[in-house]
């Protein structure tokens, strides 16, 4: 990671020396991830990722990222912190519209957290309503998309999905070992959640410990694998949209 990139990390001389026409925002949340998973670990996967992103992709600055999200359906656990939907979603109107402010009208959304799905989607569609000439992409469930991209057989329980389960703990072995401890990782594997429709859980009904799936299957070697695809998945995407001047509008209707 370069500090040349992160706007937190840089005085306003730098920024507008750099030349920036596009920026990265990671929006994480601060939640129990498990007895072995740092609480803020949706905010640190998603901003090592962007920054790994921007160190590849000519003039996207990384934007300071968003620590705390919608972890309403966690906060059972402690030590859970939470922002409604509504303060979520204007929080991230509120920082695109910064940007745009600012002059960058193309943004890419890393999100971490399953809790800010909905937030981004709506808050994305509020500023394309406002400001029609604003590009917003976004990589809405990582967590997803590696196992995706990765061979099948990766991983060994779940598709190596959960919550602090094998996939995202073996990203975070991987991205920042110093705030794990793997000798405590413990699971559960929900087995009674119904095929093809969407069941509205409180995580303290699927888990007694803070995470699912089997986080005892990770290692750093599978998360180094993730990293890789999903660094160059996005910036393959955000190439391609740059190749493009980011009009992405179908071909015959312009």
């Amino acid at each position: 990671m370069s500090a040349a990139n992160e706007l937190m990390k840089m005085t306003s001389h730098q920024v507008n020396a750099a030349g920036f026409d596009k920026a990265i925002l990671a929006i994480g949340s601060c939640e129990a991830h498990g007895p072995h998973l740092a609480s803020g670990t949706d905010t640190l996967v998603s901003y090592m990722l962007s920054c790994k992103i921007a160190d590849r992709v000519k003039g996207l600055l990384v934007l300071p990222p968003i620590t705390v999200g919608y972890s309403g359906h966690y906060d059972t656990f402690p030590f859970t912190l939470t922002l409604n939907y509504d303060t979520c979603t204007q929080v991230i109107y509120d920082i695109v519209e910064s940007c745009i402010r600012n002059g960058i009208t193309h943004i890419f959304l890393m999100n971490g957290h399953d809790g800010n799905i909905a937030p981004i989607e709506i808050a994305s569609r509020k500023i394309k309503e406002k400001y029609p000439e604003a590009r917003i992409a976004s990589l809405p469930q990582w967590w997803v998309t590696a196992g995706d991209l990765l061979p099948k057989g990766t991983f060994e329980v779940w598709d190596g999905l959960g919550h602090a389960g094998e996939g995202e703990s073996s990203i975070a072995y991987y991205l920042y070992p110093q705030w794990c401890e793997p000798d405590l990782a413990k699971g559960y594997v929900p087995d009674k959640l119904p095929k093809y429709v969407d069941v509205k859980w409180d995580f303290s009904e699927l888990t007694n410990c803070a995470a699912t799936g089997d986080p005892t299957k990770a290692t750093p070697e599978k998360g180094e694998k993730m990293t890789k695809v999903l660094v160059d998945a996005c910036v393959e995407a955000i190439e391609e949209l740059d190749a493009m001047g980011w009009d992405y509008r179908t071909s015959g209707i312009r």
